[in-house]
């Protein structure tokens, strides 16, 4: 009994480490370095470090260098989340849009320190917000990204515009329509989707099709923004799954547990569900 209970333990820790092998695992940085630098090196836990105001005007370069070095000295994939709070890369006044563009150059400025694989950015459309100034939006979005886009093609990484309180992919799926670059795609947050959007899960995927390059794995209840673990809300996980394999699309995959608990019970429920099998 007691080697069985050991063999289980030792296959069910297996199958954990080869979920971890294919996503990343999101962490902010400050937690990254002060707390779980060494259980993501022991782990082999594939970082999307994310930044926010705070990381940045608080910590030095010396400081990122440090958990850079580490990372890559072990070997792990790094992607990027920048900051969202309060930015409007579309925003209609000027200096708002000047000081958002300031604030997302400070993370392109580490991309050569940790060479990620792509920087999660937020398009930041709201229509509820951009009343009538929709298409003033989209060609200020424009001007945004592109000179973004000649830094990321430089340092051989990808943009991915994330959705967040967009209705439809309408807006999105226009402004990844002015690039014809690689190095711009779309990504996919299921948890965002879940709670803002009125149009369906079959629609958006249509309308964004190949250009999903990453995808933010989280799940809710339709009502709020929980972060919560894979099969703990109502997201409908296996069809969009199906979805992407039918489409043979193979995107970046980021968990975006909030706590370690829950990143632990996340891996659980994938494994249970077999959403990464077929």
């Amino acid at each position: 009994m007691e080697q069985d209970i050991r063999s289980f333990l030792a296959d069910t820790e297996s199958i954990m480490h080869d979920i971890l092998k294919l996503v990343q695992v999101h962490m902010p940085f400050h937690f990254l370095r002060n707390q779980f630098l060494p259980l993501v090196i022991k782990e082999r836990i594939n970082p999307e470090i994310s930044f926010n105001h705070f990381t940045l005007d608080h910590f030095r370069k010396v400081d990122f260098m440090g958990v850079a070095d580490q990372l890559l000295d072990a070997g792990l994939t790094i992607s990027f989340h920048a900051p969202f709070m309060d930015l409007r890369p579309g925003a209609i006044d000027s200096e708002i849009r000047k000081a958002t563009v300031g604030r997302l150059q400070q993370v392109f400025d580490l991309v050569p320190l940790f060479r990620p694989i792509s920087v999660v950015c937020h398009a930041s459309f709201d229509k509820r917000y951009y009343v009538s100034n929709e298409h003033e939006w989209l060609e200020n979005s424009i001007e945004t990204w592109k000179l973004f886009l000649t830094q990321a093609a430089d340092m051989d990484t990808v943009i991915a515009l994330e959705n967040v309180y967009e209705t439809d992919c309408h807006y999105l799926a226009m402004v990844l329509d002015a690039f014809t670059s690689p190095h711009i795609c779309s990504c996919f947050d299921t948890g965002h989707f879940n709670v803002y959007s009125t149009t369906s899960l079959e629609e958006w995927i249509e309308c964004l099709g190949a250009r999903i390059g990453q995808v933010h794995i989280h799940d809710n209840n339709g009502l709020l923004d929980e972060h919560l673990p894979v099969g703990d809300g109502n997201f409908p996980f296996h069809a969009f799954f199906d979805m992407i394999r039918q489409r043979k699309l193979k995107p970046v995959m980021t968990l975006e547990s909030h706590s370690e608990k829950q990143l632990w019970r996340m891996l659980d429920n994938i494994k249970a569900q077999n959403l990464f099998v077929g």
